[in-house]
C-alpha cells in the first residue's frame, strides 16, 4: 500500500511540471507555424493527452478486460467535462468562440450519438468499431478544412493570449518531452490508484469508470488548467472537446477490434446517458444565452458538483 501511495504522490508532482512544459511547447509551436491555437488544442494536444486512454484500452481489450476498456472511454469523457472542464472553469473562466460553438461542439454531440447507437444493442462488433474509426478520419478532415476555409476569429474583448517566444526546435522539444512526462506520470498515478482500489475489492467496471478514467484524464486536466492560467483559452477548451472526440472514435473502438463481445448493461443504460447528458449540457452552455459566451465559475461549480455526486453514487452502489 505504501508503494502505491508514493507512486500517486510522485506521479502528481511530475504531472504538474510536465503540463507546464507541454502547454508552452504547444503554444509556441502554434505561433511559430502560424497555426490556430484552437486547432492545436483540438488535434495535437487532444491526441497527445488521449494517448493514455488509447494505451489503456488496447491493453485491457487484448487481455479480455473489455468492461475496463469501454468503461475507460465513457468514464474519461464524463471526467473530461465534469472534472477537467469544471476545475478549469473554476480557476479561469473560459471564453467560447463562435466557431467552436457552431462547428466542433455540434460535431461532438453527433459523434456521441453515433457511439450510443453502436453500443445500444449491448454489443460492440468489429463493424461498429470500423464505423467509429472511419468517422475519426472524416472528423480530422473536417477540422482542418474548417480551419483552412475560416481562419480563427479574433480574440474576445478582454482576452489575452500570448505564446512564449521559443525557437522551433525548443518548442518541439518542450512539446514532445512534456507529453512524454505527462503520459509517464499519468500511468504511475493510474497504477498506484488501481492497486489501492483492488486492495479494497472494487469492481473492474468501477475501476474503469472512475480511477482509471480520472487517471487517464489527468493529462487533459493538467494541460487544460495550465493553458487557462497562461491565457491560452483556445488550447484549454479545444483540448477537452478534441479529447472527447478521440475517446469515442479512437479509444472506444479498441475492444470491438480486438475482442468483440457483450457490453456490461450498466454502461449502456447508466453511464452512457450520464456522458450524453453532460455533453448536451456543455453544448447548451456554449450555444445559448448571452453573448459573448463564457464558461464561468457557476458552470464550473455545476459540473464539478455533478461529477462528485456521480462518482460518489457509483461507489455507494458498488
Amino acid at each position: 500500500m505504501l508503494v502505491a501511495i508514493l507512486a500517486i504522490l510522485a506521479g502528481f508532482i511530475i504531472l504538474t511540471w510536465s503540463a507546464d512544459q507541454f502547454v508552452n511547447g504547444a503554444a509556441a509551436t502554434a505561433r511559430n507555424f502560424n497555426i490556430s491555437p484552437m486547432l492545436i488544442g483540438l488535434t495535437v494536444v487532444s491526441i497527445g493527452t488521449s494517448a493514455p486512454e488509447i494505451l489503456v484500452s488496447i491493453m485491457a481489450a487484448s487481455q479480455d478486460h473489455a468492461s475496463l476498456a469501454i468503461g475507460n472511454a465513457i468514464g474519461s469523457n464524463i471526467a473530461n467535462i465534469g472534472l477537467v472542464l469544471g476545475v478549469t472553469a473554476l480557476i479561469a473562466p473560459l471564453p467560447v468562440k463562435k466557431s467552436l460553438a457552431r462547428r466542433e461542439i455540434p460535431l461532438l454531440v453527433g459523434i456521441s450519438l453515433l457511439a450510443g447507437i453502436c453500443i445500444a444493442n449491448g454489443f460492440l462488433t468489429q463493424l461498429d468499431s470500423l464505423a467509429l474509426l472511419g468517422t475519426l478520419f472524416l472528423t480530422l478532415y473536417l477540422m482542418f478544412r474548417w480551419q483552412k476555409q475560416h481562419p480563427d476569429e479574433p480574440l474576445l474583448e478582454g482576452e489575452e493570449e500570448s505564446a512564449p517566444q521559443l525557437s522551433a526546435g525548443k518548442a518541439w522539444f518542450y512539446l514532445v518531452s512534456g507529453l512524454l512526462f505527462l503520459l509517464g506520470s499519468s500511468q504511475i498515478l493510474v497504477w498506484g490508484a488501481t492497486e489501492l482500489a483492488r486492495l479494497f475489492g472494487v469492481s473492474e467496471l468501477l475501476i474503469g469508470l472512475t480511477i482509471v478514467a480520472i487517471g487517464t484524464s489527468l493529462p487533459e486536466l493538467a494541460a487544460s488548467v495550465a493553458s487557462a492560467i497562461k491565457g491560452h483559452h483556445d488550447i484549454a477548451l479545444g483540448n477537452v472537446v478534441g479529447s472527447n472526440v478521440f475517446n469515442l472514435l479512437a479509444v472506444l473502438p479498441m475492444p470491438g477490434l480486438l475482442a468483440s463481445g457483450t457490453i456490461n448493461p450498466q454502461v449502456v443504460w447508466q453511464d452512457f446517458p450520464v456522458m450524453m447528458g453532460l455533453t448536451l449540457f456543455l453544448a447548451a452552455s456554449c450555444l445559448f444565452g448571452k453573448q459573448p459566451k463564457y464558461l464561468g465559475r457557476i458552470i464550473g461549480f455545476i459540473l464539478i458538483s455533478f461529477y462528485v455526486a456521480y462518482t460518489g453514487w457509483l461507489f455507494l452502489n458498488n
